[in-house]
């Protein structure tokens, strides 16, 4: 079983057959051409997307005008529940009133 010249084995039926693609060559390269086109317009779709949504996140830094930096860190500073006591003893609210609920007529 010694190979002949052309580097195939006699026994094989035929010799060009990892060649046969090139029978329907106009088909082979349409099909990838459309593959190629399919993948261009993905990476298409992929990127308005990606810049979509670049451009509805709220990026602090970007978006807010400047000195709202300062206005951020104050906000942050506040507490809340700081002199709590101070408020329930200057209200004026009856605490032995009902409960509000909406839409109850008393």
């Amino acid at each position: 079983e010694d190979p002949v010249g052309n580097g195939h084995e006699e026994k094989e039926s035929n010799p060009f057959a990892e060649y046969m693609w090139m029978e329907n060559e106009e088909d082979f390269n349409r099909q990838v051409e459309e593959e190629l086109q399919e993948q261009e317009f993905l990476d298409r779709c992929f990127q308005e997307m990606l810049e979509e949504e670049e451009q509805d996140w709220f990026i602090p830094a970007r978006d807010l005008p400047q000195g709202m930096g300062q206005l951020q860190q104050q906000l942050h500073g506040l507490s809340v529940g700081d002199g709590a006591e101070d408020i329930l003893s200057k209200s004026n609210l009856n605490p032995d009133a009902k409960e509000f609920v909406p839409g109850v007529k008393y």
